[in-house]
């Protein structure tokens, strides 16, 4: 019997947790028996492990800032429409030649708006395929409120026109999709919780007793802020005589990271790195976590029961990782700090309490990935 071929488009803007959650469900389809295409639109990122899924490569866009107010292409310029074409273009001529039985599309039409030039003719291009591929949307538990008049209603029309399945990887008692989608009653005979998607290789349990204070930023593009926020709040903390490792990520500005370099040299009690193959592994022998809100990381606090501290990113409209910091912290899983009233007293106070506190005393589900591939082959095959 012929492995059955999936599409998963996913593009990454800002940080790297679009793209990893992607990543994840490659390696269950995978693992699962399909065969997998993986179309990506962000810039490559180092280290990320797709498992036997085969990557195509899209011309990379990026987002202009943290307000998502425009796109540039590879060199930085901003897009116009000769590139939007050409890209368009490309994705329809890998997906063609490569003719799945499933296309996964991560975000749209929940986010990803900008995109639309080529994921509508895609969605198109589906639509007239005989066999019809099933079309499946790949989203996360909270979405990002706009605030848009009619923009969930006009979400829901276009789910219901092009998709067969919603993949929401999270949980309906954990955070309902209609907290965020106002119109998840009209959709919800296409809507499935997969449960969380956790990236955990195997890690070993380590001694948090001996642990250090593990300061991360995801990406990095919007993490200097907290980066430099732990920096001021270590002489406050308790726990200023262990060692102190801030992790930058790999898109923090190289600006950020020499200044950031330039702070703690001389200071053995502070590592500063760019990025670390072994985070899962730190995170679950660390003393305490800081970090931002994001999903992935989040997930792996909960997983590995970690001490943590949440200073959720919420630049502009972003809500998503505060409504998720808030949640945890009402369920008493995690401290969490309002970035905009952020002091380093404040700071050093929550790490020292959350240290003595410990991690979540929950657990989650977070195969999501697997979970999420199982109901698309069975569908599939239905």
């Amino acid at each position: 019997m012929a492995r059955r071929r999936v599409a998963l488009y996913v593009q990454h803007l800002l940080g790297i947790g679009h793209l990893r959650r992607a990543a994840a469900l490659a390696r269950a389809l995978d693992a699962a028996g399909a065969e997998v295409l993986v179309l990506s639109g962000g810039h490559p990122v180092a280290g990320i492990d797709f498992g036997g899924a085969r990557l195509h490569q899209l011309p990379p866009a990026a987002t202009a800032d943290s307000d998502f107010s425009g796109l540039l292409d590879e060199a930085g310029r901003p897009v116009d429409d000769a590139w939007r074409a050409r890209r368009r273009d490309e994705l329809l001529r890998a997906v063609a030649a490569f003719r799945p039985g499933i296309i996964v599309i991560e975000m749209f039409p929940f986010g990803r708006r900008p995109f639309r030039f080529e994921l509508l003719p895609l969605l198109d291009w589906a639509v007239v395929q005989s066999p019809r591929p099933l079309v499946a949307t790949s989203v996360r538990d909270i979405l990002v409120d706009k605030g848009k008049p009619g923009r969930a209603e006009e979400i829901a029309a276009m789910v219901r026109r092009y998709f067969d399945l919603v993949l929401v990887h999270g949980a309906q008692e954990m955070v309902p999709f209609e907290r965020t989608f106002p119109a998840a009653s009209a959709i919800a005979d296409r809507l499935h919780y997969t449960g969380y998607i956790a990236d955990l290789p195997d890690v070993r349990p380590g001694d948090r007793s001996r642990g250090e204070v593990l300061v991360s930023a995801g990406g990095g593009a919007v993490g200097a802020p907290l980066l430099e926020a732990a920096l001021k709040a270590r002489p406050l903390s308790r726990l200023k005589d262990r060692r102190w490792r801030l992790i930058a990520g790999q898109n923090l500005p190289p600006a950020d990271f020499a200044r950031l370099a330039a702070a703690v040299a001389g200071d053995p009690g502070i590592v500063l790195e760019r990025h670390r193959t072994d985070f899962t592994q730190l995170l679950a022998q660390c003393h305490v976590s800081l970090s931002q809100g994001g999903y992935n990381t989040v997930m792996e606090i909960l997983s590995l029961k970690t001490p943590a501290v949440l200073v959720p990113f919420a630049d502009g409209a972003e809500s998503e990782q505060s409504l998720r910091a808030r949640i945890l912290a009402e369920r008493q899983a995690v401290d969490c700090l309002d970035p905009a009233s952020l002091t380093p007293a404040a700071l050093a106070a929550a790490l020292d309490r959350r240290a003595a506190l410990g991690g979540p005393a929950f657990t989650i589900a977070v195969d999501g990935a697997r979970r999420a591939a199982a109901l698309l082959l069975e569908r599939d095959g239905a």
